[in-house]
């Protein structure tokens, strides 16, 4: 199967006082429709701004962003975010407070029908699960519960492509891993293809069927998580796995009221 998301030797750059500023260089990859992919690595590494070019936020200095048959970007062509055809699901969630579940569902469905707003509302909340929060408001919710109707929300147009940036960053160990799962499951049920940005190891092994795994703007290895894991390409990805590892084992020790000594 061909790629249906494909970023091809991509650069991006800020402008500062002292000249361009690289943050990508030369980063490909690809997602066959229907893949979720990950970026994974630390704070400041590039993976956002990455997400960012594809939403349409970022503009490439060089190489090309393809969706489908469609070329999203290049240095010499670019489409407007809003004519891409991609969702964005942001860390925060970005819910609108003072909007009921169901309106902030139906709140990028404007082009559809009173009757089709409805029923997709009604098709996305029995997606995730929360069919009986309709009439409640985000501050009713709690952060797992916020999480779903964000998702709900970016999925209500049926977007070729859904983005998500560090989508369980603000919620606590246990529930973040079992979120994982179940975004993967919803994910899978809607055949959507997605691309999520994480730092958390066990976030990206839950949920992806490819990993990119990002340092200094570059991918080291773009690869599956069982070959990230069974064969790491270099010293570097061995370590950054291994170290992964440890701080998240330590995290749920802290969690769980074990010294750091357990």
């Amino acid at each position: 199967m061909s790629a249906f998301l494909e970023l091809e030797s991509i650069h991006l750059a800020y402008a500062t006082d002292q000249g361009l500023r690289t943050v990508v260089e030369d980063l490909s990859l690809s997602l066959r429709q229907g893949e979720i992919g990950c970026l994974l690595g630390a704070s400041g590494c590039g993976k956002t701004t990455v997400l960012r070019a594809i939403a349409g936020f970022e503009p490439l200095r060089a190489g090309v962003i393809r969706l489908g048959e469609r070329i999203l970007s290049s240095p010499k062509l670019w489409v407007e975010p809003e004519h891409r055809q991609v969702g964005m699901m942001f860390q925060d969630y970005a819910l609108f407070p003072h909007l009921t579940v169901e309106k902030n569902i139906s709140f990028g469905l404007r082009q559809y029908s009173r009757a089709e707003q409805r029923a997709r509302v009604d098709e996305m909340l029995s997606l995730v699960g929360l069919q009986d929060k309709a009439r409640q408001y985000p501050h009713e919710l709690s952060g797992g519960q916020q999480q779903r109707v964000a998702l709900a929300r970016a999925l209500a147009p049926e977007p070729s492509l859904l983005l998500l940036d560090e989508p369980f960053s603000n919620l606590d160990i246990d529930t973040r891993e079992r979120l994982a799962f179940e975004v993967r499951d919803i994910l899978k049920q809607t055949g959507v293809t997605a691309l999520l940005v994480t730092h958390n190891q066990a976030e990206a092994f839950a949920i992806a069927d490819q990993i990119g795994i990002m340092h200094d703007g570059h991918i080291l290895q773009w690869d599956t998580p069982y070959g990230l894991h069974q064969n790491p390409k270099s010293p570097k990805v061995a370590e950054f796995i291994r170290h992964q590892s440890l701080l998240e084992q330590r995290a749920q020790a802290f969690q769980r009221g074990e010294s750091a000594a357990a």
